[in-house]
């Protein structure tokens, strides 16, 4: 329930965040807390309202910002995806985003990127799909980008060009000008044949991960 009292324990794993980084809010008064007795203890709707409120703070400062590729994606959530299958595909990419500390819960993640894509293709042509979701249990927004070793022909195109470029953003449900800027720069930077070409010759997910972030 929402009006449960919580310990610093559970507002730490609530976060993704160490017990001594809420003892330290609590104790500047930089998070809403009341101690009973020598125990600090938090009201959950305090806590999800304070989280609330500074998404949306960081999402308008955001809006005019650049987006750049270390803010958003890791080496670790570039991979080469060997499915065949477009659901396959994107749930191997969507665990591997779920990964990120951003990420709650990673099987609710997997779950609506999937009926997102039942409700709409997310494939924009030339080859490129950016599969996106906004979730109440992702903090800040990333990324994750698969390269198809075998280009996925069961996603609906626009130019009947089969996908084998797959960039996924997952954000919170206060970031909706970022997360639409995201997925604006990304479909303008993947224009680039010769960026496009680069990465599915990659020869590793590193390098393809270098290459996103060149010049940047």
């Amino acid at each position: 329930m929402e009006n449960d009292i919580i310990t610093i324990e559970e507002v730490a794993q609530y976060l993704r965040v160490s017990e001594r980084t809420v003892y330290d809010w609590a104790q500047k008064g930089e998070i809403p807390a009341g101690k009973i007795g020598t125990a600090w203890r938090f009201k959950k709707s305090d806590i999800i309202n304070w989280v609330n409120e500074r998404l949306s703070a960081n999402d308008a400062k955001r809006k005019n910002e650049d987006i750049t590729i270390k803010n958003i994606l890791t080496p670790e959530r570039v991979l080469f995806i060997q499915e065949t299958q477009k659901r396959e595909a994107l749930r191997t990419l969507a665990k591997a985003l779920a990964s990120a500390p951003q990420v709650k819960k990673s099987d609710e993640l997997v779950t609506e990127i999937l009926k997102r894509e039942d409700l709409m293709s997310t494939a924009v042509g030339r080859g490129i799909a950016l599969p996106h979701v906004r979730l109440s249990s992702v903090c800040d927004l990333v990324c994750a980008v698969g390269i198809c070793k075998t280009p996925l022909t069961d996603f609906q195109t626009i130019d009947d060009v089969p996908v084998n470029l797959l960039v996924m953003i997952a954000a919170s449900y206060n970031q909706h000008s970022y997360y639409l800027k995201t997925i604006a720069y990304f479909s303008a930077k993947l224009k680039d044949t010769a960026l496009r070409t680069s990465l599915l010759n990659a020869a590793s997910p590193l390098d393809a991960y270098n290459l996103l972030q060149k010049d940047e």
